[in-house]
């Protein structure tokens, strides 16, 4: 059943259309995921659906009592409040009662003797009776402890940036609403957390609502995506992976569409200027024809990489970290920790938020000096380090001005020269919008810039630290479809999961003050702490419920152990040709000695990687066996 209408919503920015007669339902079990890239409006449409921004035209139709709770990505609290203020703050009668009746507790605590005080407790637990609203208390104080926050009483004001976004994830999650709206939630968020919130989001009751780049997240909560492209909402019933199947699809069938769209257009012109010949007077309807033709829309083209840039070379010794301790507002965040960074190094770093992940990443980067111990970066290193913190950006330069202050063109290792313009195109700046000054830009489509700012200066060492907060989930496909070619050392800060399991195959976790090494995804280190905790718990139970035999974990490849076997059997009969391509090459050079010299180093070089591929397809062949085995 329909709980909420949109018809025909228009909505323009500037000269720019966000929205073209968008049109759409929500039921009452609705669990719906907004995709797009930024700057495409996902904040805009929620801000207009709970009445916080106006449309240029258009109808939204839903009862009169219809009540949304929204969450948006920056959350504006009163710091003058308490964290339980906060929390219930609100015109309903239970959110009041709630307040009443936290506030007479907190007084009564005071004065334990003060009858008065007594009387008006009890007068505020009739009126939670009355409403009940014991479980809507319970609920607040279990969110709020599974967000992390524990401490009540404390004022708003004297939290973090983080403590604040759970505060206000709170507040959204207990109250009573018909649809839930929820901007970018995960943010800032550890995973524990994370898989929490899935859980609780499973039970709601009313409808779902949510922009989110956790694409692990979007896979276990929605069962609808809404997909905002080009002005237009294309909808898809089902979670986040049956839409990848189904939006390849669309494009297969667009792109066909487009195809006989040009080839229509092709006959038509030809048949007007052949015309144009024999008559001054043509068919007025086939002169529309080709008008309208012309002015259909084709499929929009998306960014990919499908090359390295040649980073500057980097030799054999990285980062070496020897003993190191830092202390940082009292706290020690590391404490003896010595970590050597070796070439290729795929490097992930998981624990909770304040634990130091991203002091010891400025220590890496030289930006924070240690208390003691000893930090090495070796002669070759060149440092890319994408921050968490806003960037600086001269609002006034228009974004192509803005790339080519750091470079032209970049070279990729295969020799070829990518300009600027192209390299925007590829992370999703369209050559209209390369002339677009960045104050017009969205918050994201500006950390996009940045990243690919970044990117341009061409590092052999890239930090990047929380890259996922801000960026939109196409972004960070072109990404990871980089660092998959990336030839130097990646190391990220990050809690999306679905973001560490492409790009890391090993981690260092923080936890409790400690730091840890684990070899494998981050889904295999998952697995691993489950199975931990399972053995734990059979610890506790009686002997005879231990005795009983547990089910063997089963074994799988992982994420890049699997992409890597599922190619390289193509790869070695590609090497394979290449190096017979050589040798008849080298057969044929005759007296050439200079040529035949180089044709030998390339042979060469392939031989060395066709041996490298095969030992590599054995010793995948002899895990899958055993997993098949097992």
């Amino acid at each position: 059943m329909s709980i909420l209408s949109v018809e025909n919503l228009y909505k323009t920015y500037g000269d720019k259309t966000l929205f073209d007669q968008l049109s759409f339902t929500i039921s009452g079990k609705d669990r719906i995921g907004l995709i797009g890239v930024n700057g495409t409006g996902k904040s805009t449409l929620l801000k207009i659906l709970a009445g916080l921004e106006s449309m240029d035209n258009g109808k939204i139709i839903h009862a009169n009592q219809f009540h949304i709770e929204y969450l948006p990505q920056q959350p504006e609290l009163d710091h003058a409040l308490t964290v339980l203020e906060q929390i219930y703050y609100g015109d309903s009668s239970i959110m009041t009662a709630m307040r009443e009746y936290e506030t007479a507790l907190a007084d009564l605590e005071k004065d334990l003797g003060d009858e008065k005080l007594q009387t008006r407790l009890f007068q505020k637990q009739q009126k939670m009776d009355e409403l009940d609203a014991w479980e809507a208390n319970t609920v607040a104080k279990t969110v709020l402890t599974r967000l992390g926050i524990t401490d009540f009483t404390k004022s708003v004001g004297l939290l973090s940036g983080g403590q604040k976004k759970r505060v206000a994830i709170a507040k959204a999650l207990i109250q009573r609403a018909d649809l839930l709206i929820l901007d970018e939630p995960t943010n800032h968020l550890d995973n524990e957390t994370i898989e929490w919130l899935e859980g609780f989001l499973a039970q709601y009751k009313g409808a779902l609502l949510l922009v989110t780049h956790d694409r692990y997240f979007l896979n276990r909560v929605t069962n609808h995506i809404f997909e905002l492209d080009g002005g237009s909402l294309y909808t898809y019933e089902g979670n986040y992976e049956i839409f990848l199947e189904k939006k390849a699809e669309r494009e297969i069938i667009a792109e066909q569409n487009e195809d006989k769209r040009q080839n229509i257009l092709r006959r038509e012109l030809a048949w007007l200027r052949r015309g144009a010949k024999a008559r001054t007077t043509k068919q007025k309807a086939r002169i529309h024809r080709v008008e309208d033709l012309q002015n259909q829309k084709g499929p929009t083209t998306q960014g990919n990489i499908e090359f390295s840039i040649g980073s500057q070379r980097l030799g054999d010794k990285v980062i070496e970290v020897e003993g190191i301790s830092k202390t940082l507002g009292g706290l020690e965040l590391l404490k003896n920790f010595s970590y050597l960074l070796v070439p290729g190094e795929r490097l992930g770093i998981i624990g909770p938020n304040g634990s130091g992940k991203s002091t010891l990443l400025n220590i890496l980067a030289g930006r924070i000096a240690v208390d003691s111990g000893v930090v090495e970066v070796g002669e070759t290193v060149k440092i890319g380090y994408y921050t968490q913190g806003d960037e600086e950006m001269n609002g006034d330069l228009r974004v192509v001005e803005f790339i080519k202050e750091v470079a032209e063109v970049v070279h990729t290792t295969g020799g070829q020269t990518i300009t600027a313009e192209q390299m925007l195109e590829r992370f999703l700046f369209a050559r209209p919008m390369q002339w677009t000054y960045i104050r017009r830009l969205s918050g994201g489509e500006r950390r996009r810039l940045y990243l690919l700012k970044i990117l341009m200066t061409e590092p052999n060492v890239l930090f990047l630290d929380e890259p996922t907060n801000d960026l939109d989930i196409q972004t960070l496909s072109i990404l990871e479809d980089y660092l998959d070619q990336f030839p130097g050392v990646v190391i990220t800060v990050s809690h999306d999961r679905y973001f560490l399991d492409r790009v890391v195959d090993h981690l260092l976790v923080f936890n409790d003050g400690a730091i840890s090494r684990f070899q494998g995804s981050y889904s295999d280190y998952m697995e691993e702490e489950q199975l931990r905790r399972e053995l734990e718990a059979e610890a506790v139970v009686p002997t005879a419920k231990q005795e009983q035999p547990r089910k063997e974990k089963k074994k799988k490849l992982s994420y890049k152990d699997q992409q890597e076997w599922n190619q390289i059997e193509d790869r070695i009969a590609g090497l394979e040709e290449k190096k017979e391509a050589l040798e008849a090459e080298i057969a044929a050079s005759g007296s050439d000695i200079g040529k035949i010299n180089e044709l030998f180093a390339k042979q060469k070089q392939v031989e060395a990687d066709l041996e490298a591929a095969m030992e590599r397809w054995e010793e995948l062949s002899l895990l899958v066996e055993e997993i098949e085995n097992s």
